[in-house]
Order: C-alpha cells, then structure tokens, then sequence
C-alpha cells in the first residue's frame, strides 16, 4: 500500500504559476532532497531524543497545513483555487488523532503527509531549474542508499519512529501503515519528481512516471524477502532516470528521421489556361 502510494503521489502535484517566485530560483535548492536525509541524520544523532521530538511536533505543524495548501492550490486539479477543498484536512486529522493506531487512522495520517509532499514537490519544483532538479533526487537516492548499507541511518529513523507528540496527537513524520513503515523522506522525492514532471513534461509524462514509480516500487518490496530495510528512495530515482533516456531515445529517433520530402504540385495545361476575356 506504501508503495503504490508513492507511486500514486508522482501524478499528484500541479503546476503553480508565480512570477513573483521567479526571483527565487536557483540551483541551491537542489540540495534540499540529499541535505534532508544526510542533516536528519548528523542532527539526529548528535541530539538524538531532542531532535526526533523536534522533528514531530514540526511534521505536526506543517503536514497538515501544507496538506490545505494542496488540496485547495497545487494539486493536478486544483486550478482554478478551490480553497474549500482545504478543509478535507480537518477530518483527516481528527480520524488520524481519534483511530490512532487503527487502519483508518494511519490511512487518514498517511493522506495528510502525501499531500503535504506534493505540496513541497510543487514549491521547489517551481523555484530550482529541472536539471539540477533532477540531479538532487539522484543525490537523495544515492545518499540514502549509502546511509542504510552503512547502518548509519536505522539508529535515528527508529528515535524518530518511536517519537510522539502529547495528547495521543497522531505521529506525521513517517507513514505508518500496519507492520509497514515508510520514511517522510521516501514521500517527499516522490512528491519532488512530480513537481518536476509536471513543469518540464507535463500532465501525461507525469501519469507514465507515476505508474512506472509504482511498478518499481512494488517489485523492489520483493527484497523484503531477504532483508528488513530498504532505502525506498530508489525506485523514484530510477524512474526518473528512465524517463529521461526514454526522452532522449525518442528525441534522437526524430533527428534521425529523413525529413518528408515536399509533395510537387502538378497542374493540367487545361486548367492552368487563362479563359479569353479575363
């Protein structure tokens, strides 16, 4: 279910235009996607009760306040605005807050923190130029992947997983769905591709992305089998890469291509004679 989630999350960003964010761009936030999951875990385990409460109590803040911000102005389908969609977030957290631990409320906590991740997608997406775009969700990939076979990153995910805020309030760091556990950071470089998709390619490259987001994502869960952990930020990386070459394969064909020669136009004596008297 994670899975497929995440690849459902790739079709879900929109494209947001803003003109006054043009002045924002740059190829610094780029960084954003490695910086999130090599800062999480330096910080994490330099202060690691500390930060992993600090951590919570900001995913309990934001997620469902970016979740609005989606729902009601970046989603696909949320142009024009329809900010009274914002308010399906209410529901969502009072079912995450009231089934804590049920199916419905990890499904409800689980909507909130997509949501807030295409959000973000559609933010930085609209703000870093595609390609160094492109090359930050690699990153995060591959410092993931390094971060999880060197064992560097189990300690702080589990303070973080066992992290929650007062009250019973639900836990919107990670998403938790029965004995599954995904990172934040495993929703967000999906909700990133999006965004980059969906400005760069448009609506049906993003609808390929996702299904292809989804496919490898499922056939990469047959690792479990062998092992417990896996960085779940790679089957998002790797679609990308696909979509890319397939875009230069495709591209290439058409340069390739003769161009069609001209069609002659062959007109009659008969007709081409002007009638007497005109």
């Amino acid at each position: 279910m994670l899975s497929v989630v995440q690849g459902a999350l790739v079709a879900l960003p929109g494209l947001l235009s803003a003109p006054e964010f043009a002045r924002l761009r740059g190829r610094r936030w780029a960084l954003i996607p490695p910086l999130s999951v090599i800062g999480f875990v330096f910080v994490a385990r330099a202060a690691e009760h500390a930060s992993a409460q600090g951590l919570t109590y900001l995913a309990l803040c934001a997620v469902p306040a970016l979740a609005a911000l989606s729902l009601g102005w970046l989603a696909w389908n949320a142009h024009p605005p329809r900010p009274a969609r914002a308010l399906i977030v209410v529901p969502l957290f009072v079912l995450a807050w009231v089934d804590r631990g049920g199916l419905a409320g990890e499904a409800a906590a689980l909507v909130l923190s997509a949501l807030s991740c295409a959000a973000l997608g559609v933010l930085l997406a609209t703000v870093t130029p595609p390609r160094w775009l492109a090359v930050g969700i690699v990153a995060m990939a591959v410092a993931d992947t390094t971060l999880v076979v060197s064992d560097l990153l189990q300690r702080p995910n589990n303070a973080l997983d066992a992290a929650h805020p007062v009250a019973g309030l639900p836990r919107l760091q990670s998403a938790v769905f029965g004995s599954a556990l995904m990172g934040y950071g495993d929703l967000f470089i999906a909700g990133v591709l999006g965004g980059l998709l969906a400005r760069t390619l448009g609506r049906p490259a993003q609808l390929r992305a996702a299904k292809l987001t989804a496919l490898l994502a499922l056939s990469f869960d047959l690792l479990f089998f062998l092992i417990d952990e896996l960085p779940a930020t790679v089957p998002v990386a790797l679609a990308l890469i696909i979509v890319v070459l397939e875009r230069r394969r495709r591209s290439s064909r058409r340069e390739a291509a003769p161009a069609p020669a001209a069609p002659h136009r062959r007109v009659s004596a008969r007709s081409a004679r002007t009638p007497a008297g005109r």
